[in-house]
């Protein structure tokens, strides 16, 4: 057998190894400070255990110091398989770090314990972020056994503070230890992706929340011409704000959906009765820009329409930044870390995968932002953060067998 036919087949011998790595770290709740957790130092203590006891011997160690946990520091880690040119190597990204469970009355498990059924592994954190952290170990414990070497440096980097802002993670290592990284490594982010593997990420939209804050005058109901109804002149420019989809109206079909898009969202309580008119009220637009549009661009449109309000009503209209987030640059998708994935995936899924953007938000965007060409690809059925959260055992294995041809085709 070709090297490649060998390792795809280690690979699915290694199915109850994977499976057990799996039943291993659920259990050990990786929650951030901010999730009301002490940090993942004890799921990368086990983990680098593991790495050791399959013969992975370069494993370097990159704390970002936190005083809000245990010990003061967050774990970061690489793990090192050598290929026959060291001067390339394929990372792979996952994140040791999960959100808390939730509602625990809406699982039919217990989050934390790993419950195999039905080709699934069900708990929490399982394809967020495990099945990705699991497919790669598993891909150099087949280079290892067979004692073949990739044509590439297999490299495996574990960071923490993913779910809460990746401070304490990938941007920690990119700003710290840019030695680890060149221009021509290859890197994948296996944190998103579709159910038949045909996405590869390579592009965000900006992400612009925006609270507008509406005050008038709060009467009785039954006098409203001695008021201002802000609940009223909100509502008008919500249906304003609704013109930024012509204001902004750029196809790009790498994206889906290809436009930008302006959709209000949350709304707080205003009045506790319904016989008085609100003097106040508050909600939220939830913005995903093409990245040709610039976030100022938007907030100057915005606020042109509540100025408009203002005068109409006689309202006074707030806007603050709930969250804001430039887009990246984009990854060229003829970029060789897509064109390998291309290749890969083609090979293990018989699926012709293709470069697309999407409007949310991953941690490739700070490799990107650093000037290095990332992809986000894997094979999920899109269960994160919810109840019943699991990882297809199958598309574990599978997407090990697409790192590891990536490894070794480039």
């Amino acid at each position: 057998m070709s090297s490649i036919e060998q390792v795809m087949q280690k690979i699915s011998e290694l199915e109850n190894n994977a499976v057990e790595l799996m039943k291993s770290i659920v259990p050990i709740k990786a929650l951030g400070p901010l999730n009301n957790g002490e940090g993942e130092t004890a799921k990368a203590e086990y983990i680098i255990k593991y790495l050791k006891s399959i013969g992975l011997s370069d494993i370097r160690e990159y704390p970002a110091g936190d005083k809000t946990v245990p010990g003061g520091k967050r774990p970061n880690m690489t793990a090192i398989l050598d290929g026959e040119n060291k001067n390339r190597t394929v990372w792979i990204l996952a994140h040791l770090d999960v959100v808390p469970e939730g509602d625990r009355s809406k699982w039919d498990t217990d989050p934390f314990e790993a419950v195999v059924k039905d080709g699934k592994i069900y708990g929490r954190g399982t394809e967020d972020n495990n099945q990705g952290l699991v497919s790669g170990i598993i891909a150099a414990q087949a280079f290892l056994d067979l004692g073949i070497k990739p044509k590439y440096n297999l490299g495996l980097m574990l960071v923490s503070d993913e779910e809460t802002g990746s401070i304490f993670g990938l941007q920690h290592m990119v700003k710290n230890h840019k030695e680890l990284f060149k221009k021509d490594d290859l890197i994948v982010v296996p944190d998103a992706g579709e159910p038949d593997s045909s996405m590869i990420e390579v592009a965000e939209k900006s992400i612009l929340w925006l609270k507008f804050k509406t005050v008038g005058k709060q009467v009785h109901a039954s006098t409203p011409e001695k008021g201002i109804n802000a609940f009223k002149a909100a509502s008008h420019l919500v249906v304003e704000l609704n013109k930024l989809h012509t204001m902004f109206d750029t196809k790009d079909e790498v994206f889906d959906p290809p436009i930008s898009t302006f959709e209000a969202t949350k709304k707080e309580a205003n009045v506790p009765n319904v016989n008085t008119i609100p003097g106040e009220d508050v909600f939220y637009l939830d913005c995903r820009i093409l990245p040709n549009y610039t976030i100022q661009q938007v907030m100057d449109e915005a606020g042109k329409m509540c100025r408009d309000i203002e005068k109409k009503f006689d309202v006074k209209i707030e806007i603050s930044i709930a969250q804001k987030d430039e887009a990246a640059p984009p990854t060229p998708v003829d970029a060789p870390v897509v064109k390998a994935l291309e290749k890969a995936i083609k090979h293990v899924y018989k699926v012709d995968a293709k470069p697309m953007g999407i409007g949310g938000g991953t941690v490739a965007a700070i490799f990107r932002r650093a000037g290095y060409h990332a992809a986000v690809w894997s094979t999920l059925d899109d269960l994160a953060h919810q109840p019943n959260e699991y990882c297809v055992i199958s598309n574990m294995m599978n997407d090990a067998k697409v790192f590891a041809h990536v490894c070794l085709n480039g």
